[in-house]
């Protein structure tokens, strides 16, 4: 009988614990989908980037950097908020893109204050 408490006990402190930790976890903004997408190949420069993620956030305290396969910086844009999708943050590439590999580092402050940052790769055939 004390076993089963004791079991019953561990089991909804664990549960409480993952209900807590999971929610923590989702009120971060993470990256849910991008123009171009990870890992993509497309035929042409694109005209933008385009980051969609999880929740609302901050254009003053978010931003992208995109860079050759080199490492080097290419020049792009200031990175806005989409005026009708404050989940999406656009960057303008004023000049286009020549073939070979690129890596977007993105980060971002949630409208709730939370920050993340992360990177995905495309290239340009």
């Amino acid at each position: 009988m004390q076993k089963i408490r004791i079991s019953r006990v561990v089991t909804v402190l664990m549960a409480a614990g993952a209900m807590a930790f999971s929610s923590l976890a989702a009120a971060h903004a993470h990256l849910r989908s991008s123009v171009p997408a990870d890992n993509a190949q497309v035929s042409s420069s694109p005209d933008t980037l385009t980051l969609n993620f999880s929740e609302d956030i901050e254009a003053a305290f978010s931003g992208v950097t995109l860079l050759d396969s080199h490492q080097k910086p290419v020049a792009t844009d200031k990175a806005r908020v989409a005026a009708d999708q404050k989940k999406q943050l656009i960057v303008g590439l004023p000049q286009p893109l020549k073939a070979g590999d690129y890596q977007v580092n993105w980060h971002v402050l949630s409208v709730d204050g939370h920050k993340t940052a992360g990177r995905y790769r495309f290239s340009v055939k």
